[in-house]
């Protein structure tokens, strides 16, 4: 079995560890979604990972689900990551932006644009705005011949971040954003093309990958899942090991560098995606808002079923020497859950190491 602190080849990359820091929002982005210093000090300070996946990055403005994030759709944007891309390589580290179109988790207060989606369906819970929560819209179905432009917009980004010195890209097909609302049962009520069965459900997706494959290459492009939805969003796949293993068998034709999956399903369910799918896979076992942040034995659990990786989200946050503690089983600090979406500095770049007792 693997340890967690042996190397990994990833595609091009040579990791030399198998933990991966799991995107996280911070909403922390200057205006006009571009990155920061500070976004640079932060990434920087946890480049020990054997690779950093950033928060969301939209691909689009009307991909935008929250005030504050940062995107991927301007030159203007593209240069404003280099600072955040050259602070991790001058640290050691790996980065792949993930690509996050919110789809209907948005609203005209945050990008002045109607929200779209497969459908005119809902999501549930409130999105942030810039003023205040409001309820999450109806969005505006998307026409079919709508659907390739928003596929593309994965690969166009794409092509900015491996440009802004990314080592490559993860599609964002998790957590009830635009890849899964088109895979849902519930979000997703098209009759044509893009819904009802199986096959057509999982085609944006598909298109997406392919794409971005196309524009950036296979070794720099990963794919995020939460098999059978998890209700984020109000997101159900009411046939997930069905979904799921139809869409990793087209997904495999293309060679991705990755699969991350998020512990939304049942063990059997990841466990039959193992199965299936022939290359790399990397494992969150937290779940998500669960109550507590994966561990080692988590980690261990996961390497001993079979994931290649292992991806830790809240852990890193309070942690930016994590790799260093899981290695020498130092006490991991708990995070501040009030610093998490709050902007500053604060619970953002001000987490220490850990500091040994003088001797």
């Amino acid at each position: 079995m693997p340890s967690l602190f042996s190397s990994h080849q990833l595609g091009g990359l040579t990791l030399p560890n198998r933990t991966v820091m799991a995107p996280m929002s911070r909403v922390r982005a200057a205006a006009g979604g571009l990155a920061t210093p500070a976004m640079a000090v932060y990434y920087a300070q946890r480049a020990s990972a054997g690779l950093i996946v950033s928060e969301g990055v939209q691909p689009s403005l009307v991909g935008q689900s929250n005030p504050g994030t940062p995107g991927l759709h301007t030159d203007e944007q593209r240069d404003s990551w280099r600072q955040v891309t050259d602070a991790v390589h001058v640290n050691g580290g790996r980065i792949f932006a993930q690509l996050m179109h919110g789809g209907r988790v948005s609203h005209p207060d945050t990008t002045g644009l109607q929200p779209v989606g497969p459908s005119a369906v809902p999501g549930e819970g409130s999105v942030f705005t810039p003023n205040g929560p409001r309820p999450v819209p109806v969005p505006r179905a998307l026409a079919t011949d709508e659907v390739p432009e928003h596929a593309r917009s994965y690969a166009d980004a794409a092509r900015r971040a491996v440009d802004a010195g990314f080592d490559g890209v993860e599609l964002h097909g998790a957590n009830g954003y635009l890849i899964s609302q088109f895979l849902s049962s519930n979000a997703n009520l098209r009759d044509d093309r893009y819904g009802g069965s199986v096959a057509n459900r999982v085609r944006f997706a598909v298109e997406a990958a392919t794409a971005t494959v196309e524009a950036v290459g296979a070794a720099r492009t990963g794919i995020r899942l939460s098999p059978g939805g998890g209700g984020i969003w109000g997101v159900w796949e009411n046939d997930a090991v069905e979904l799921n293993t139809a869409l990793l068998a087209e997904l495999a034709r293309l060679d991705l560098a990755y699969v991350h999956v998020t512990a939304t399903a049942d063990d059997d369910v990841l466990l039959r995606l193992r199965e299936v799918w022939p290359g790399t896979l990397i494992v969150n076992p937290a779940v998500p808002g669960g109550p507590r942040p994966a561990g080692p034995a988590d980690a261990d659990r996961w390497l001993g079923l079979g994931a290649d990786l292992i991806s830790f989200g809240r852990a890193f946050l309070a942690n930016p020497d994590l790799v260093e503690r899981l290695r020498t089983g130092l006490p991991i600090a708990p995070v501040d859950k009030e610093t998490f979406y709050q902007g500053g500095d604060a619970g953002y770049i001000t987490y220490p190491a850990y500091r040994h007792a003088a001797a």
